[in-house]
């Protein structure tokens, strides 16, 4: 996580992403730590900590972020443990399934935040 941000690379993703995340309304805070998600929960808890410094816990993006890390799952972690331990080398359509569930689980934390608490 910390050469990931020391060299840049995480915010070198960010900013080619940020265009159309701008357009859909997705806070460009929380998109390095959407990133991370995926990869680490424990680097993506240190993003989270890193927000709440940053805005607060009971700000717009602190509540965004807290209803997204509850409701998104580590995808590459997960299967490098559980595929790797049993076995599993026909995956299939099962990292599809899991990255469109992951998007469709901050599309809908975002929506859920706006709604509950407003923007």
């Amino acid at each position: 996580m910390g050469v990931l941000r020391a060299s840049g690379t995480l915010d070198f993703i960010a900013n080619f992403i940020s265009p159309v995340t701008r357009r859909l309304g997705f806070p460009e805070e929380a998109l390095p730590l959407t990133l991370m998600r995926l990869v680490s929960s424990s680097a993506a808890t240190g993003l989270q900590l890193d927000v709440y410094a940053q805005h607060g816990p009971d700000s717009f993006i602190g509540r965004f972020v807290s209803v997204m890390m509850s409701s998104t799952e580590t995808v590459f972690y997960t299967f490098s443990v559980y595929f790797l331990h049993i076995g599993v080398t026909k995956t299939r359509y099962t990292l599809f399934g899991a990255l469109f569930a992951n998007v469709v689980s901050i599309v809908a934390s975002l929506i859920i935040t706006i709604l509950v608490f407003g923007r």
